[in-house]
């Protein structure tokens, strides 16, 4: 019999009650150090008391009117973004792939109410995850993802990141804009380099292209910075985002410049629950603390404890650890030996953490972390590559004794 709950995950058999700051605790009373953070959503952290009760305030005010009146949260959410990015507008939403098919319709609109309509191409890369929608899958390209659910939605055109010659191949008459991820998370934390970056912005300028910059998971001070493209000194036209932007509480947004939103009139593109009162007061209290002063400098202090920690790792595992990639608290380590051993042993050491593809063990701990938490983690890294090796001696089978 299936069970009540749609089995397509496959889930741990973990049941969190309560968490405290980057701590989870179980029913049975077990305390695990969240590496994690729900997929780098739990981005100020469990029961955050400036979160919880900016969220308890609103919910007792009111959670939902519907975009068919104005929002105040909202106009307050979208000005203080705008203020701290590159955009001069932003379009509320629900999840990370809902705000990347705004951002394919918005740059596809964009194209053809400029004169353009042929122009309906957008070029994306291998390795990248844009989304589960089937728009979305078909941006992401991966043939697992969409394994059994018929023809790709026609419009993209994939080539490897990093490779600008690669890029310049496949644009065409027909090519209406770039969509990238300053890091992939789901493929292994791949990183964009700012050269590539760059030139993306150069090539989209000579080609009158937009460049879409999928921030979904790098966004929200992920990588140090408010917004992952700023480490590489470029201006998008429209970038996505979601995740940790309201620590928790479901919510995405599309940031972009007039010369795109100017084309979404009403009724172009909309959604029932997006940018409601409840959502954007949560992403305003996630707002105040990622902006308060020396808070993203705190983040930057905190990866640079761990990059240096799991380089060390790496130095003194290397049957474990092949190296370590990532930007800010968005952390990969290559694994050696497979991942998920790896990951499983961390857990029977108190941490949760991610897979990613390439063998990778991905790690998102929750962007106000401590030093202690993340001196704590380290040491459970240290334990788990023990416990490791030791199951792989214990396992290894005898050579043949002639």
């Amino acid at each position: 019999m299936i069970p009540a709950l749609m089995p397509n995950y496959n889930r741990a058999d973990l049941a969190f009650e309560r968490g405290e700051g980057a701590w989870l605790y179980t029913v049975d009373g077990r305390r695990f150090l969240d590496f994690g953070s729900g997929i780098a959503t739990s981005s100020v952290g469990h029961n955050n008391p400036h979160l919880v009760d900016a969220i308890t305030q609103q919910a007792q005010r009111v959670m939902h009117v519907s975009n068919l009146y104005r929002v105040p949260q909202a106009e307050r959410l979208a000005a203080r973004l705008v203020a701290n990015s590159f955009a001069d507008t932003a379009f509320f939403c629900n999840s990370g792939a809902e705000a990347n098919e705004g951002m394919i319709k918005m740059i596809r609109r964009a194209q053809a109410k400029s004169g353009h309509p042929e122009r309906t191409r957008i070029i994306c890369f291998n390795g990248a995850f844009h989304g589960r929608t089937l728009a979305t899958l078909s941006a992401t390209g991966n043939p697992k993802y969409l394994d059994g659910f018929g023809p790709r939605v026609e419009g993209f055109d994939h080539v490897p990141l990093n490779n600008m010659n690669a890029v310049r191949d496949v644009i065409t008459a027909e090519t209406a804009g770039i969509m990238v991820e300053p890091v992939q998370g789901e493929s292994g934390i791949n990183a964009a380099t700012p050269r590539f970056m760059q030139e993306l912005r150069a090539a989209c300028d000579e080609y009158g292209l937009f460049l879409g910059v999928d921030e979904v998971q790098s966004g929200m001070g992920r990588s140090g910075r408010l917004f992952a493209y700023e480490w590489s000194d470029i201006t998008p036209d429209i970038l996505s985002t979601a995740k940790g932007i309201a620590g928790g509480f479901p919510m995405g947004a599309v940031l972009t410049t007039e010369t795109i939103a100017r084309h979404m009139t009403p009724g172009s593109h909309g959604t029932t629950f997006g940018g409601s009162p409840l959502a954007c007061a949560a992403a305003n209290a996630v707002l105040d603390i990622l902006l308060a002063p020396g808070f993203l400098a705190g983040v930057r202090d905190r990866a640079a404890q761990l990059d240096a920690g799991f380089d060390r790792l790496v130095a003194t595992h290397p049957d474990i650890f092949t190296g370590r990639r990532g930007l800010g608290l968005l952390i990969g380590l290559k694994c050696k030996v497979d991942v998920a051993t790896v990951q499983n042993a961390a857990l029977a050491e108190g941490m949760l953490s991610v897979t990613a593809g390439d063998n990778v063990l991905r790690m998102l701990p929750p962007l106000t972390v401590t030093e202690a938490d993340c001196t704590d983690a380290l040491s459970m890294l240290d334990r788990a590559a023990q416990r490791v090796r030791a199951h792989l001696a214990a396992t290894a089978k005898p050579e043949n004794v002639a």
